[in-house]
């Protein structure tokens, strides 16, 4: 009897022996398997952490290619948003799964916000390429058409002053002829009592007809011009010059001899005096003659 007890007590010792160990080595496993969730869990805070911070830096990459203003607003808001899941992020125990969870399924909730924001940036940007082309391609054509418009006015511009020259008075053949008072050429200077200045005016058929006032100035050797009144001035390049002799002629367009005398009043000396001829502010013919 005592025997079967001793082996009795024997067995179970054996049994407990066993269950012991087994739960010596499921108790090793656990603490293992833990230790390894405990690793694998802070790998995935570690991970979401990079990834909250990667999308707060494409946040700041985003502002730069935004000129419009609404839309930098609502990327400065989603930027403030993923900074505050960071913080919380970084305060939350890597054991806590729920709260990693939570934070990946705002992540993943972010992700598509940005893509959305991506897409949209995207297409304002090539609406203002397009744009940029479209005001390329009509200041392009603007600046084409003022320079054609600056052309046709210089053009313009040109056949005017071509017209004008074209219908332009043309004095030839200026003779002057110093008379005596017996109407002979003078040979003297001392015997000078007129002028008789003559000169053609030219045919032209493309000037004007009509009434034409012909301005003849006598200058003396030293350039002063022999005048009866400091009145009589007529209009030349924006400036007023004295006049010896105004003659009133009809033209026709034909060739026209025109003649006319200038009565000597004052004391001439010997030397070269200058005749020009002026028509309609325009100096249209000059000779030369001299005293002795």
């Amino acid at each position: 009897m005592t025997i079967q007890k001793n082996k009795a007590i024997i067995a179970l010792g054996s049994v407990l022996a066993l269950l012991l160990v087994g739960l010596t080595v499921l108790l090793v496993l656990e603490k293992k398997t833990n230790r390894e969730l405990v690793e694998e869990f802070q790998l995935e805070k570690e991970d979401l952490e990079n990834e909250y911070t990667t999308f707060a830096r494409q946040y700041d990459e985003l502002k730069l290619t935004v000129a419009n203003d609404s839309l930098s607003v609502l990327l400065e808001q989603e930027q403030l948003k993923t900074q505050r899941l960071l913080e919380e992020l970084r305060t939350v125990k890597s054991t806590n799964a729920t709260e990693i969870r939570r934070l990946k399924k705002e992540l993943a909730t972010l992700r598509k916000v940005m893509v959305g924001y991506i897409n949209q940036i995207d297409s304002l940007n090539r609406l203002t390429a397009y744009q940029k082309e479209v005001i390329a391609d009509v200041t392009k054509k603007y600046n084409a058409a003022s320079r054609q418009i600056s052309n046709l006015s210089e053009e313009k511009k040109n056949l005017g002053k071509q017209v004008a020259l074209a219908q332009q008075l043309d004095a030839t053949g200026i003779t002057i002829v110093p008379q005596n008072k017996r109407g002979k050429t003078a040979k003297k200077v001392k015997d000078v009592v007129k002028l008789r200045i003559g000169f053609t005016i030219t045919k032209n058929i493309t000037a004007p007809t009509g009434e034409r006032t012909l301005y003849v100035r006598i200058s003396k050797p030293d350039n002063d011009v022999l005048t009866k009144s400091s009145a009589n001035t007529f209009s030349y390049e924006n400036r007023e010059l004295a006049y010896s002799i105004k003659k009133y002629i009809e033209y026709t367009g034909e060739e026209q001899s025109v003649t006319v005398f200038w009565d000597v009043e004052e004391y001439l000396y010997a030397g070269s005096y200058r005749v020009d001829i002026f028509a309609e502010g325009t100096l249209i013919g000059s000779g030369n003659f001299s005293l002795q």
